[in-house]
C-alpha cells in the first residue's frame, strides 16, 4: 500500500514532513513488516488545490492518503482514520488536537499510518475477551496502536509510535510471547492479549449490550485527556462507529 500525504500545514515544512515520512517508513519496513508481514509506505504528494475534497480525494496518488492539517475545522475534515463515498481509505493529523494531548505530531502521524495499513476500510473486528472481565467475549477493533498509543521511540531522532503484534489478539497468554512491539512492563507485567497499557483506552462492541465503549484504567487521566480531546473534537474511530451518520457534507 501507497499512502499519498498531503501537507496542508502552515508550519511544518516539506523539509521536516520529509524526515518524518523517511522514519515512519524505516519503521514500516524494519519494525512492523517482520512481525505482521503485511506493510505500506508514506509518499509525500504535491496539492491539487486549497480544499480537500473528501468525495473526490482528487489529491490521492497512491492507495489511500493522509492529510496534515493546522486545525481540527478544516472544511469537511471527519476523523482520523475513516473510508470516504468511494471507499478510499484517508486519515488526518490535526496538529491541534497534538498539542492539547501533548503529543508529537509525529507519533500521530505513524499511529494513523500503521492502522490505516493495518485496516484500509475500518471494517474489521475481532472477538476477544473484555479488558476488565477476561470471561466476557466482545468485539475489539482492529487497531494497531490504540492499546499501547501513550508509548513511543525514536528512529532517527524522530518519535514514532509503538504497536502492538500479531499475539495480542489471541485468547490467553504464552510464556515468553511478546503483544507489542516495545514490550514495556508496567508493575511488572507486559501488555496481556486484548488489553491496553496504562495512558491508553481501546474499543469494543459488546453484543449482549449492542452498545460500543472505551475502557480506560481508573484514574488514567492521560487516557481520559486524549478521549475528551478526540470527543470534543468530533474526531477519531470511536466517534465515527458511534454516530454513524456524522460523514462529511
Amino acid at each position: 500500500m501507497i499512502i499519498s500525504l498531503l501537507n496542508r500545514s502552515k508550519t511544518v515544512t516539506d523539509a521536516r514532513a520529509q524526515e518524518v515520512v523517511r522514519a515512519i517508513n524505516r519503521q514500516l519496513k524494519e519494525d512492523f513488516e517482520p512481525y505482521w508481514s503485511f506493510g505500506g509506505s508514506l509518499r509525500l504528494e504535491g496539492s491539487s488545490g486549497k480544499r480537500t475534497r473528501m468525495k473526490s480525494q482528487a489529491d490521492m496518488r497512491g492507495d489511500a492518503v493522509m492529510y496534515l492539517v493546522d486545525g481540527s475545522s478544516a472544511a469537511t475534515a471527519t476523523g482520523w482514520h475513516h473510508a470516504n463515498y468511494r471507499d478510499i481509505p484517508f486519515g488526518i493529523v490535526f496538529l491541534d488536537l497534538c498539542t492539547q494531548i501533548e503529543e508529537d505530531w509525529s507519533i500521530t502521524l505513524s499511529h494513523e499510518t500503521l492502522e490505516l495499513v493495518g485496516d484500509p476500510q475500518c471494517n474489521l473486528l475481532v472477538q476477544g475477551n473484555h479488558p476488565f472481565d477476561r470471561r466476557r467475549r466482545v468485539f475489539h477493533l482492529f487497531e494497531m496502536c490504540d492499546a499501547v498509543q501513550a508509548e513511543n521511540y525514536c528512529i532517527d531522532g524522530v518519535a514514532v509510535s509503538n504497536f502492538v503484534l500479531p499475539s495480542y489478539f489471541s485468547l490467553g497468554e504464552q510464556e515468553g510471547k511478546r503483544n507489542d512491539f516495545l514490550g514495556t512492563r508496567h508493575n511488572g507485567k507486559t501488555l496481556a492479549s486484548f488489553g491496553m497499557n496504562p495512558g491508553a483506552y481501546i474499543n469494543i462492541f459488546d453484543p449482549k449490550t449492542s452498545k460500543w465503549s472505551q475502557p480506560e484504567f481508573e484514574d488514567d487521566a492521560a487516557a481520559r485527556l486524549r478521549k475528551a480531546s478526540k470527543s470534543a473534537l468530533k474526531a477519531g474511530r470511536g466517534y465515527q462507529r458511534a454516530h454513524p451518520g456524522a460523514a462529511p457534507a
